[in-house]
């Protein structure tokens, strides 16, 4: 039976701090939409992040951040443009492809690349700050639509996954937008939570 549990509560944190350390794969808010997540180095867990959402494992898993610093365990090298994106758009809705740590599991993406984004939702980066990063894509079985509210999620993913975090409806309610930053050219993978026109003032005042 999956537990919901407000993210009001005094322990919210340490359960969802011990949950993710016995390797389980936890419900969280985010700024955009619910997400599913787990420790970053949890093989175990990851796999059952794409066996809960039917993800095909092509698809690399992005990773969430508390702070600039957990960057160092999950790139290999942040280019200039990349450290411009983070610097203005963290916490945000901006995910960032980067080059990856080879240290890295490979099923979190089969690539040499990852993305990452650092939420502007408070709560869940005090949790992210004690656990370290987290392997974290939306809270929905793959080609539906993405959840708001705890409510959702549990429609989609109860007795998928044993806690869903409740805090409340998602700000935004779409997914980040991705920036690719690996190669020549900066490329925008997806628009969403952040405008294309901010980006390309960001990069144009770096140039």
């Amino acid at each position: 039976m999956t537990q919901v549990v407000s993210t009001k509560q005094a322990h919210a944190i340490d359960l969802a701090l011990n949950a993710l350390q016995e390797g389980k794969v936890i419900a969280i808010p985010t700024d955009t939409v619910y997400g599913i997540a787990c420790l970053v180095d949890n093989t175990e867990a990851i796999k059952r992040i794409y066996e809960i959402k039917g993800r095909e494992k092509t698809k690399a898993l992005p990773v969430l951040i508390g702070e600039y610093d957990q960057l160092l365990c999950i790139a290999e090298e942040l280019n200039t443009c990349a450290q411009k994106l983070a610097k203005k758009f963290w916490p945000g809705a901006l995910t960032l492809i980067i080059s990856r740590n080879p240290k890295l599991p490979n099923i979190l993406s089969p690539y040499a690349t990852i993305g990452v984004r650092m939420p502007e939702h408070d709560w869940l980066r005090k949790l992210i700050n004690q656990s370290g990063p987290l392997a974290a894509t939306s809270a929905n079985l793959s080609g539906t639509s993405n959840p708001r509210k705890a409510s959702e999620v549990l429609d989609q993913l109860e007795a998928k996954i044993e806690i869903i975090m409740d805090g409340g409806t998602c700000r935004k309610g779409i997914p980040s937008t991705i920036v690719d930053c690996t190669g020549e050219k900066v490329k925008i993978l997806r628009q969403g939570g952040l405008l294309e026109d901010a980006i390309l003032s960001c990069l144009h005042n770096l140039s």
